[in-house]
């Protein structure tokens, strides 16, 4: 229990709840300047509605310590949907292929690298399985990558260029041509098998 002086908070309590119940002027400032107001028990609540009702006033800005409703609940925030619009573009998020705002094609990729020939293992509604036939070190699965996309595509390794998740297995990779989404994932799922 909490202590202040020698006195525990229980103690107080009780000589304050015996005060009132005796008809005693009591103030409630001193009892407030002896114990923090957020340690304070909801039975002394109660005697604090009683207490104010009997003609004594609490010290000013304690009184919002204390609720008549201790069933509250903080508002929810709402969840965004990862690929999705706020005006609802679902059919953006099946797919990973897509167009980006500035019209370039992209493309999510999970890559698995470390394997022994590269390959792409699926095509998924959200992501492209690339297997990558380098380590993870140095960035050379992401060079790997990029270039195994580039003879898959049929385009120059110039026109693909990582734009997220240079250290992460899960990527954001932009086709910098002529190409159409539909036509990306034609040939993806080609080389898929």
């Amino acid at each position: 229990m909490f202590s202040r002086s020698g006195s525990s908070v229980a103690a107080l309590l009780i000589r304050f709840s015996t005060s009132v119940q005796s008809g005693e002027a009591v103030t409630l400032n001193r009892l407030f300047d002896v114990i923090p107001v957020p340690v304070l028990s909801r039975r002394f609540t109660e005697l604090l509605r009683c207490s104010s009702r009997c003609g004594a006033t609490p010290r000013p800005g304690a009184a919002h310590w204390f609720s008549s409703s201790t069933n509250t609940q903080m508002p929810r925030k709402e969840k965004a949907v990862k690929g999705q619009s706020a005006g609802g573009g679902a059919a953006e998020a099946s797919c990973p292929v897509a167009r980006d705002k500035s019209g370039a094609v992209t493309i999510t990729v999970h890559a698995k690298p470390g394997s022994k020939h590269s390959g792409i293992t699926e095509v998924s509604a959200e992501t492209v399985g690339v297997a990558i036939a380098a380590p993870p070190t140095d960035g050379e699965a992401n060079t790997e990558l990029i270039r195994y996309l580039a003879e898959v595509l049929e385009l120059k390794k110039s026109h693909i260029s990582l734009d997220k998740g240079s250290r992460s297995r899960d990527k954001l990779i932009r086709v910098d041509s002529s190409l159409s989404p539909e036509e990306v994932l034609r040939r993806l799922r080609q080389a898929a098998g």
